[in-house]
């Protein structure tokens, strides 16, 4: 729009003509907006509000009256606020790069008197401490120009020719090649320790390989030499096998010529032995027989005797019973029953005196025997149960 401006971001916008600014400034100062300008009754200027650099170079004296040069470098630029756009603007508007001069000879003035209280090495250890300073001497000055200092920067002192400066850094340089010297020598120490370790352990790897190498190579020779074996053993084995089987097959010949002999020899002997005392059994037992018929002879002769001797050794036991008072109580079966003792204690004694003659041997016996007939004839003569007949009474035999 026609006479309507605006100012840019990092600037500040002055419009002279017409009504005072703050404070009786001669402008008014528009920041962040816009403004509409009357042409030909009002003027309009820009004031820039970035950040500017000034460097200082500057050769000082120390306190110990040694000569320093110190290189530093300022950042400012024009404070925000409306006082400090006034100030600076009716400093430096129609030449806005004066300010960088202006605050570089600002700054090396404070630089030389705050160097001039200090020694060599409070000044190069420590330099914030020397900005620190120089900032806050420097400010009061700074803010009636209307500018506002961001950071001061020392850069870099140089004592020139002297020396000082090396001289003193010269025992922390030889601590510091000795730590360095040290670090290198434990490093070499920890690079050789590193290289032997590393070399034991080839050694101690090369030394396993080879002995893992002779297990294999013992291990093949052993398979090796069984393989070598395996033929002439199988051989001895199969040869062994054969000796066993004609060890065993000659026990089998010695017991089937054992058995031979047995069946051929001791059998028929022991057979022929048998025979023998079958035969000699036999001829006892024929002779034993023979004696025995011999025997037998004299007993049949004697038996037959005592038989033809029965009918009178009835009749003498029935001679006993002469005179004797027996009743006969049932008839004719009582009869019979008296006849059939008779023949009986007949027989009994009959019998008695064939067991107690025994086997006779000769005439001996002959004659033996015959008084023994004549006891039991005599003891069948006298009367029953030992009492005398005749007076005694009946006898009942029922």
């Amino acid at each position: 729009m026609f006479g309507y401006r605006v100012p840019a971001p990092d600037e500040a916008m002055l419009i002279s003509g017409g009504r005072r600014g703050l404070g009786g400034a001669p402008f008014r100062v528009v920041t962040g907006h816009g403004k509409f300008v009357l042409p030909i009754f009002r003027k309009t200027r820009f004031l820039s509000l970035a950040m500017s650099e000034a460097e200082v170079v500057e050769k000082c004296v120390t306190r110990q009256g040694i000569g320093l040069t110190v290189r530093a470098v300022i950042a400012f630029k024009v404070g925000n606020d409306t006082e400090s756009i006034v100030n600076a603007g009716q400093r430096f508007l129609s030449d806005q790069d004066q300010m960088s001069v202006l605050t570089g000879r600002i700054f090396a003035g404070h630089l030389r008197s705050i160097i001039g209280s200090m020694t060599v090495e409070e000044i190069v250890t420590e330099r914030q401490k020397l900005a620190a300073e120089v900032l806050d001497t420097s400010k009061a000055e700074m803010a009636k120009i209307g500018l506002i200092v961001d950071s001061l920067q020392i850069q870099s002192i140089d004592d020139g020719n002297t020396g000082y400066i090396d001289a003193m850094s010269a025992p922390h340089k030889a601590a510091i090649q000795r730590q360095a010297q040290i670090a290198q020598a434990q490093a070499t120490q920890a690079s050789t320790q590193a290289q032997q370790e590393a070399q034991r352990n080839q050694a101690e790897y090369a030394r396993q390989t080879a002995v893992v190498q002779a297990e294999y190579k013992a291990e093949v020779d052993r398979a090796q030499a069984a393989a070598a074996q395996a033929g002439p053993l199988a051989q001895a084995h199969a040869e062994q096998e054969v000796l066993a089987a004609r060890t065993e097959l000659a026990e089998r010949a010695a017991e089937l010529r054992q058995q031979q002999l047995v069946a051929e020899v001791v059998k028929p002997a022991e057979a022929d032995a048998e025979r023998i005392r079958v035969m000699a059994i036999a001829e006892a037992e024929r002779m034993k027989i023979q004696a025995a018929a011999a025997a037998s002879y004299d007993r049949v002769a004697l038996d037959r005797m005592l038989i033809d001797q029965l009918p009178q050794i009835v009749k003498e036991a029935a001679g006993g019973l002469k005179g004797a008072n027996v009743n006969v109580l049932n008839g004719a079966d009582g009869l019979g029953e008296i006849a059939a003792g008779l023949v009986g204690q007949g027989l009994t004694i009959l019998d008695s005196v064939r067991r107690n003659l025994g086997a006779p041997d000769g005439d001996a016996k002959k004659s033996g025997g015959e008084m023994e007939i004549q006891r039991y004839l005599g003891a069948a003569s006298s009367p029953v149960d030992g009492r005398e007949g005749g007076d005694d009474g009946p006898v009942d035999i029922r």
